[in-house]
């Protein structure tokens, strides 16, 4: 299956990690043989119809900052230029989420989409800004769309709401969407000022460059999108979210929250209404995780309420959920 892979940052490489080490479990389990054609990232890119090697892509890019010098023929192709002229069956989107106007993922994913190529986004842009008219897109043009790893990361939250509970009648779901606001609450409660806390968070990583994406709940507010038109089937975008971030939770209202055996978690919620909020929530609710846990809880018509509790991001963990869209596409192919 050959495949372009739009951006390489931890993501991307640990894609490439986890083909180069289970190649021959994929071959012989599922048929499936990666073959990348195409690599850019914001330097550069690297082409070859044969198929890019795994560990070459990582050594180039940990010595060179990027792919581009893979080959002495220095590659210069833009992503949308890659898209046009290299044959591929499948894109991986896997460049940073922008809410403001999606870009460079949007014209990534619209550009394959018109190649006839499938497409599997962790990029969750596109699809906060423009869920409905790109499942048409997809529909129109005929290529499977994929994009598991857009919420919890590895933890499989859509197809365990699509697939597990069919034939049910979700009515409405409840979750903490985002781990790093989640790791700044929990450490509130032990006591740290909110400060404190987001200065911890940002040393081990967990907070996103533009931090306002964390904070003030656009993260979450862009996998409750997903959410709700993936699984409730409305045909919602960003702008209809009531968002709230956690910038104003003070260690009293942490305080408050304990004396009523609760903790202030930030809440996204699918009931009726579309809103992103800090809450309190009873420390005996299965909801109620710390550290850089997610968990959604899904409140369904017969089956009453289901919690799915996981790790929300980490290079690999993602890694794996595209690896998921792509068996998932492989198999569908193959039944045609």
């Amino acid at each position: 299956m050959r495949i372009i892979l739009c951006g390489f940052g931890v993501v991307g490489q640990s894609l490439v990690k986890l083909f180069e080490s289970r190649s021959d479990d994929l071959y012989s389990k599922y048929g499936l043989k990666p073959r990348i054609v195409g690599v850019f990232d914001s330097k550069g890119s690297a082409v070859d119809s044969s198929g890019l090697n795994f560990n070459k892509l990582i050594e180039v890019k940990k010595k060179f900052g990027t792919v581009k010098n893979y080959s002495d023929k220095k590659n210069s192709m833009t992503g949308v230029e890659m898209l046009k002229n290299v044959e591929a069956d499948v894109l991986i989107e896997t460049t940073a989420s922008n809410y403001k106007d999606a870009e460079p993922g949007m014209t990534h994913i619209i550009t394959a989409m018109k190649k006839r190529m499938h497409v599997i986004s962790v990029n969750k842009g596109p699809l906060a800004l423009a869920f409905p008219s790109l499942m048409e897109l997809a529909t129109y043009n005929q290529v499977m769309f994929k994009f598991s790893g857009t919420v919890g990361g590895g933890t499989p939250i859509l197809d365990y709401a699509k697939n597990s509970l069919s034939g049910e009648r979700i009515t409405s779901f409840a979750g903490i969407l985002n781990g790093t606001t989640n790791y700044i609450l929990s450490n509130m409660a032990t006591g740290l000022s909110f400060d404190e806390a987001l200065k911890d968070a940002k040393n081990k990583g967990y907070v996103e460059a533009d931090e306002s994406l964390d904070l003030d709940g656009l993260d979450a507010a862009a996998k409750l999108v997903i959410l709700a038109n993936w699984i409730m089937g409305m045909k919602v975008t960003l702008p209809d979210i009531d968002c709230t971030g956690i910038r104003k939770v003070t260690t009293d209202d942490i305080k408050k929250a304990e004396k009523n055996n609760c903790s202030v978690k930030l809440i996204a919620s699918c009931n009726k209404e579309l809103v992103v909020g800090p809450k309190e929530i009873s420390n005996d609710d299965p909801l109620c995780v710390n550290g850089t846990l997610n968990a959604i809880a899904f409140t369904s018509e017969h089956s009453g309420t289901q919690t799915i509790i996981g790790r929300g991001a980490g290079g690999m963990e993602t890694a794996s959920s595209i690896l998921r869209d792509l068996l998932d596409i492989r198999q569908e192919i193959s039944r045609t």
